[in-house]
């Protein structure tokens, strides 16, 4: 079986990884934007260039006789890359661009969601002008709102009050911005509680749960700073998080399944590969923040690293219709993943500087990201750089593994030392328990 990646980062790297266990021994090829040579060494053959190119993806894809293809990244499921590799009879993980609004457009998210009234629904209005803005601004409250570009905009599309936004004049200046840059907008209340990724397999019909994660967006230690790709992540080992009940995690799976149905009322062809949805648990109950349409990334890395089943064959199942919660069994293990990203990330990254893994003990659970490779030498491109996670039967102890790898990583680079921490936990535990009682 001749499998292509479609994407160069760590999710990538883990996707390859995964595959490169399987029984099954797959020939793994990379289309990348970029030399990632962990991907490189498992590959057969790794092409690099624009990966949102979707006629050059397919072409290249025919070429190598590929039997299946699996999409990393969300701008390339906004070109239409999986509708291009279908039109080319190659089986794809990762759903067709109309589907993909799930993600790629948030204002048709939230109405698929209202549509079909499906839970979780927080007050939402959409904008394509600033007419109406300033009035339902002033309807939240000063301190109540988050705005929302449409579109995909890199990680820089949402800007939350009281952490980005300082002002009604701060608002209607950043929804002046996204504009600008021909998007429309959403506005929608801000929520308060502790949010958690749920990513299910999806063959169209099935659809089959991960274990839950918890991302850490903000750059610095004690969730201080800008808002990232995602810093790092954890699990626990029984799949579930330390501040979630029973009830939250029924309320969210049903949720993702509820949009798969939803999504197959709506848009013609069956919804087939990954879909994700970052959810928050608030003391009224679970919301949407949104859903994506891939792999997350951390998460991606923290549930492939202890995925016991033969992923060559899961994969085979989602693109056959045949999926079963047997083909995706994992270890009852905890995870930490934490992130090494370039000095200044993420405003004022550093470019272009060498990092040096040689030191980093067990590299089974490295994931190479944002870099590239020149005559043997590895280069950090201003993104995050590299990913560990550490694996074991308790939180801290993942923790302990993954912090001692990541340090081991040489260059000038940063990371969070505080995920997968007790303290760190046990303080989102705790403000959970607040809000729950008050």
């Amino acid at each position: 079986m001749n499998i292509l990646i479609i994407g160069s980062g760590a999710r990538e790297h883990a996707i390859a990884s995964a595959l490169h266990r399987s029984p099954q021994k797959p020939a793994i090829f990379c289309c990348g934007v970029s030399t990632n040579p962990g991907i490189k060494q498992m590959a057969r053959n790794y092409w690099v260039g624009d990966i949102c190119d979707a006629n050059a993806v397919a072409e290249v894809a025919k070429q190598w006789q590929i039997s299946l293809a699996i999409i990393g990244p969300e701008a390339a499921l906004q070109a239409g890359v999986a509708d291009a590799l279908w039109q080319a009879a190659i089986p794809t993980i990762g759903p067709r661009k109309a589907q993909a609004q799930i993600e790629t457009s948030k204002e048709f998210a939230r109405e698929l969601m209202q549509k079909y009234n499906i839970p979780g629904l927080p007050k939402y209005r959409g904008f394509h002008n600033m007419e109406g803005v300033e009035e339902f601004l002033k309807e939240l409250g000063e301190d109540g709102y988050v705005i929302k570009a449409d579109g995909l905009m890199g990680g820089k599309g949402v800007k939350v009050a009281g952490d980005h936004l300082h002002s009604f004049t701060d608002a209607l200046k950043f929804c002046e911005e996204v504009l600008a840059q021909k998007q429309s907008f959403i506005i929608e209340e801000k929520l308060i509680g502790q949010e958690f990724s749920f990513m299910g397999f999806c063959d169209g019909e099935t659809l089959v749960p991960m274990p839950i994660v918890q991302d850490h967006k903000r750059a610095h230690v004690g969730d201080k700073g800008p808002n990232t790709g995602g810093m790092g992540s954890y699990s626990n080992v029984n799949h579930s998080l330390p501040f979630l009940t029973i009830s939250d995690v029924t309320t969210a799976w049903n949720i993702n399944q509820s949009v798969i149905r939803a999504l197959a009322q709506d848009v013609s062809g069956k919804y087939i590969g990954i879909i994700y949805g970052s959810f928050i648990a608030t003391a009224k109950g679970v919301y949407v923040i949104e859903f994506n349409a891939r792999f997350g990334d951390p998460e991606s890395l923290n549930v492939l690293s202890i995925l016991k089943s033969d992923f060559a064959l899961l994969c085979k199942a989602m693109v056959t219709g045949s999926l079963t919660q047997e083909l995706a069994v994992f270890d009852n293990k905890a995870t930490v993943c934490k992130y090494a990203v370039p000095e200044g990330y993420p405003d004022e990254s550093i470019k272009n500087t060498p990092i040096d893994i040689s030191a980093v003990k067990n590299k089974a659970y490295l994931y190479l990201s944002a870099v590239d490779m020149h005559d043997g030498i590895i280069y950090a491109l201003g993104s995050r750089a590299a990913a560990y996670v550490g694996i074991a039967d308790t939180i801290p102890a993942a923790e302990t593994i993954a912090e001692t790898e990541i340090l081991a990583i040489g260059g000038k680079l940063y990371h969070r030392e505080d995920i997968g921490t007790e303290l760190l936990i046990q303080q989102r535990v705790d403000a959970m328990r607040r809000l729950r009682s008050s």
